[in-house]
C-alpha cells in the first residue's frame, strides 16, 4: 500500500442525516495511516460517540464544537475506555455540563488508572448501558450492541434506529493510503487486505474461534440492516460494501496468524534510517 502526504488533521464529514464523523489520521509506516475517528449525532438530544485521542485533542475539540454547541450535548457514549476512544472524555464532560455519560460499571473502574489524579466521571452524571440496552434520545432510539470484533471487554457499538447508522468501534479496521471518507474511495484490494490484516493483528483471539458460533455473533449485527457503518479505524462503509465487509470478517477465523515484525526488522529499519541520514 503506497503512502502519500496528508495532514493528520482533516475535516469532519457527514455519513447520514445529522450524523458526522470526526476523523484523525496517524502515520503507521509501512502500511500508510490509521484512522482514529469518533462521531457526533445531532438531533433533539445531541450525542457524542467516543471522544477522540489525546494527541489530536486541540483539533478534535475544535471540530466537535463546530458541529454542536457543547451546552446542547445531552449524551456522551463511550464505547470502551481505550485511550484512542476516551482520550478527551474529561475535557468533553467539563465542556458539556448538561451531558450524561453512557458507560458501564467495568469502564468506570478502568478509567481511574489512566488519570494521574485518579479522576473518574461524576457518578451522578453517569448511566450504565450494557449490551442490548436502548437509549431514548428524544427524536431517536439508540441501541448498544457489541460489535463482531473487539479488543476490550467493555466494548459496545451503537445503532441509531432512525438513520440506521451503526458505530462499529474497532471492527472493519483498515489502514488507508491517504485520507478517505468512504471505503469505496480505496482500491478494493487495499481495503480487503487491510481489513483482513488489521482485524487479525488487533484481535489475535480469532484463531480460537468456532466458525459457527462466530457467524451467529456476526449475524446479530448484520441483522440490524445498517444503511451506513462508521467506526474508529476505518472510513465509512455504505451500500454494497456493507455486505462485503461482513463477509470479509467471516473469513478471518480460517486464516493464519499475521507474522509480526521481529527485532531483526527493527534493527534493519534503524540501520536504514541511519544510512539515509534520518
Amino acid at each position: 500500500m503506497s503512502t502519500t502526504e496528508t495532514d493528520a488533521t482533516i475535516q469532519p464529514y457527514k455519513v447520514a442525516d445529522e450524523t458526522f464523523v470526526i476523523p484523525y489520521l496517524m502515520e503507521a509506516p509501512p502500511l500508510g495511516f490509521f484512522c482514529m475517528n469518533s462521531m457526533i449525532i445531532r438531533g433533539s438530544e445531541p450525542i457524542i460517540v467516543d471522544t477522540g485521542t489525546i494527541v489530536g485533542r486541540r483539533s478534535w475539540l475544535e471540530h466537535a464544537w463546530s458541529i454542536v454547541d457543547p451546552h446542547d450535548v445531552r449524551w456522551v457514549f463511550l464505547s470502551h475506555d481505550d485511550l484512542d476512544h476516551s482520550g478527551n472524555l474529561r475535557q468533553v464532560l467539563d465542556a458539556c455540563p448538561n451531558a450524561t455519560l453512557l458507560t458501564t460499571w467495568f469502564q468506570i473502574g478502568r478509567i481511574a488508572p489512566n488519570e494521574e489524579d485518579g479522576w473518574i466521571p461524576p457518578l451522578d452524571r453517569v448511566r450504565w448501558v450494557n449490551d442490548g440496552d436502548v437509549i431514548d434520545a428524544g427524536d431517536r432510539r439508540l441501541t448498544a450492541l457489541r460489535p463482531p470484533f473487539f479488543d476490550n471487554p467493555t466494548t459496545r457499538g451503537l445503532f441509531d434506529q432512525q438513520t440506521r447508522v451503526y458505530w462499529a468501534v474497532d471492527t472493519f479496521a483498515t489502514p488507508v493510503p491517504t485520507s478517505a471518507q468512504d471505503v469505496a474511495e480505496m482500491p478494493d484490494a487495499d481495503w480487503r487486505d487491510g481489513v483482513l490484516l488489521t482485524n487479525r493483528l488487533n484481535h489475535p483471539w480469532f484463531q480460537w474461534l468456532d466458525e459457527d458460533k462466530f457467524r451467529s455473533h456476526v449475524d446479530r449485527t448484520r441483522a440490524l440492516e445498517a444503511h451506513a457503518i462508521a467506526s474508529c479505524h476505518s472510513p465509512a462503509i455504505h451500500g454494497s460494501k456493507i455486505g462485503q465487509a461482513f463477509e470479509l470478517i467471516l473469513e478471518i477465523p480460517r486464516m493464519p496468524m499475521w507474522d509480526e515484525p521481529t527485532q531483526a526488522d527493527l534493527e534493519a529499519a534503524i540501520a536504514a534510517s541511519a544510512g539515509s541520514g534520518g
